[in-house]
Parts: structure tokens; C-alpha cells; sequence
């Protein structure tokens, strides 16, 4: 007998064990991010004909037997967001379900396959876009028309109100809106340079470029136009952005607020917003809401724009593997639950006491 056999067997032994163990933590894992993933309600994909094309969205509803559920819309932020916002929204929708409700959402245009281009739209063509979706909704048998309410983040700010004048809603949750187009980007533009640490020469350079470019939005200057007052660097800007924003800067929610009067509103408030000046936000919403005592303030001291932890935000290894494997945890604490109570309570017309 070989006497290096013995050694070679002891060898085979210690790496079919290892394979074994990488492989039964591999499926372990595997099955966590599984788990975490499968949320407590029904989801299908649907299609709504607004304007002459379709809109891809998605519908998800309890897992309670009940027949009609009240409804949350989703009104995106900026960018080319799909339905799921990459599966970001799947925690509210349960939360959601959890206070009896439905939510929908759908793809932007020209994203994930949807016909047309987001930057196309106006405000108002937003607006137009889920009063559609909310007719679509008031003509299924398994929704209550009667109690269909809206949530929307950051852009959609300026849509909620004009969507309220366009159709009938029970309810509004404004996750960090803004008030006024540009305000706001001066308010981000400078919040941006502080955390950055900027020199005052730079901060007054920029600032100057911010000037120029206002400038050139009040004369509709063109996008070749705004390049060469740039000096050539569009720095990031297409000519499909400068039309989005030639279309959209003069926003301002202040007036537009007064057709949530009397509608129940929660308005959640981050503590780390450098996008959003929420002082300014909360102030405008009680001056024109409060006298009906319909607004609910919900401030989260430890959270960002994006109602995430900050130290999960600053990290991209973070968001990643919080979104895997613990994809509730991201949001700020009692964020979720929040929302949740906020559905439930009375004049809501949830299907669950509170």
C-alpha cells in the first residue's frame, strides 16, 4: 500500500467538507434573501390605457379575503424610475396591505420598456397621468372608489395637488416634497457645497453658474445655448434634461396646496434632507392646511431625503446588502409602521381598526 494514501484521502475528506459547508451557507443565505423578499400580499402586473399608449404597472393587494380594498397610488420622484422603484417600494406595499390596502404603480415613461420619455412631462402631464390610473382603479370590482389615496415622494410634490384638483382622494402621504423649483435647487446646490466643504471661492463660483443658468431658463434659452454659457462642460445636463426642466422650473406647490384642504395629509419630514429645505416645506403645508386640521407632521431626525438611514445611505456595500437580506430595515425607524397607522386611523376607512 502507497503510504502518501492515507494523506491524499485525509485531503479529498477536508475539501468535499469544505465544499459541503460553502454550499450549505450558500443555500442558507440563499434562503434568507428569499424569505426576506416574500412579502404578505398578492402582486400582478397590470396595463392602463392612458393617451393613446399604455402604462406598465403593477397592483398588489391583501392577503386578507377581503373582496375591495382601499387603494394607494404611488406618484414617483425624479429620474427613470419603474413601477417597483427597484423593489424599493415593496415594503411600504405591505405595510400597506397590513392597514387593508392596495397600492399601484407603474413604470415611468421609457422605462423598463414603457413607450414615451419621462422627460417629456410636465407637472401637469404627470398629473393627468394618475387621475387615468386612478379611473382605472374606481372601475375595478376589487377596489372602493371611495377610498383612494395617493403617496408620493421629493418631485412628486408639486403632482399631488394638481392630481387632487383633477379627482377625488381620501388621503395624501408626502414623503419629502418640495415647494418651490428653485428654491429648492438653490437650497441643494448649497447644502451640497457645505457637506462637500467647499471654499468660499468655489461656493461663489458655483453659485454664479446657478444664476446663469436661472438666466437662461427665463429667456427659454436652448440647450446649445446653455452649453456654451457653460463654457462647453454641460456638466451631466442632455438636451432631453434641459427641455424636463425648461418645461418644469417655474413649480411651486404653494398655491396648488389649497385642493388638499379638508384631505387628510400625512407629511413625513427627513432630518438629514440636504435635497429639500423642510423647514420651508413644513411651513408652507401648516399655513395652508392646518385651519382645516386635516395635516398630520411626522419628522424622522435620523434619516435622509430618501426617508433611509443615513449610515445605510452613505454606504453603497450597505444599501446592498441591507436591501438583500433585511430590505424593511432600510427606511428610517417607525417610518413603515407609521404609515401603516397613519391608513388605519379614522376617516381613513382602513379595513382594520387601529
Amino acid at each position: 500500500m502507497c503510504p502518501k494514501t492515507q494523506p491524499r484521502r485525509r485531503g479529498l475528506r477536508i475539501a468535499v467538507w469544505s465544499l459541503v459547508t460553502v454550499l450549505v451557507v450558500s443555500a442558507g443565505l440563499v434562503g434568507v434573501v428569499l424569505w426576506q423578499h416574500s412579502y404578505d400580499m398578492h402582486e400582478q402586473r397590470v396595463s392602463i390605457r392612458h393617451g393613446g399608449h399604455t402604462l406598465n404597472g403593477v397592483l398588489t393587494v391583501p392577503k386578507d379575503g377581503r373582496k375591495r380594498h382601499g387603494l394607494v397610488v404611488y406618484v414617483h420622484g425624479d429620474g427613470p424610475v419603474d413601477a417597483t422603484h427597484d423593489d424599493g417600494y415593496k415594503p411600504m406595499w405591505e405595510a400597506n396591505a397590513k392597514a387593508g390596502y392596495a397600492s399601484l404603480s407603474w413604470d415611468k415613461p421609457g422605462v423598463a420598456g414603457a413607450p414615451g420619455n419621462w422627460l417629456d412631462q410636465s407637472m401637469d402631464d404627470r398629473a393627468d397621468e394618475a387621475a387615468a390610473a386612478i379611473a382605472w382603479a374606481r372601475a375595478r370590482p376589487d377596489i372602493d372608489g371611495d377610498r383612494i389615496g395617493l403617496w408620493g415622494a421629493s418631485q412628486a410634490g408639486w403632482v399631488l395637488p394638481k392630481i387632487a384638483a383633477k379627482t377625488p382622494v381620501s388621503f395624501v402621504i408626502a414623503v419629502s416634497p418640495a415647494i418651490n423649483w428653485l428654491q429648492q435647487g438653490r437650497h441643494n446646490l448649497l447644502a451640497e457645497l457645505r457637506a462637500d466643504g467647499a471654499s468660499a471661492a468655489r461656493t461663489k463660483a458655483e453659485v454664479a453658474k446657478s444664476d446663469t443658468t436661472r438666466r437662461l431658463l427665463e429667456r427659454h434659452a436652448t440647450f446649445e445655448e446653455y452649453v456654451r454659457a457653460m463654457g462647453g462642460d454641460a456638466d451631466g445636463m442632455t438636451a432631453d434634461r434641459w427641455g424636463f426642466v425648461s418645461k418644469n422650473y417655474t413649480a411651486d406647490a404653494t398655491q396648488d396646496l389649497r385642493a388638499l384642504r379638508g384631505i387628510p395629509v400625512l407629511l413625513t419630514l427627513a432630518g438629514h434632507d440636504i435635497n429639500v429645505d423642510t423647514a420651508d416645506t413644513e411651513r408652507t403645508y401648516r399655513k395652508v392646511l392646518d385651519a382645516g386640521g386635516a395635516l398630520t407632521v411626522k419628522r424622522y431626525p435620523q434619516a435622509t431625503h430618501s426617508l433611509l438611514k443615513p449610515s445605510i445611505e452613505r454606504s453603497r456595500t450597505k444599501i446592498t446588502l441591507t436591501a438583500l437580506f433585511s430590505p424593511r430595515s432600510l427606511f428610517a425607524d417607525g417610518f413603515l409602521d407609521d404609515q401603516r397607522q397613519f391608513l388605519t386611523e379614522p376617516g381613513r376607512g382602513g379595513d382594520h381598526a387601529p
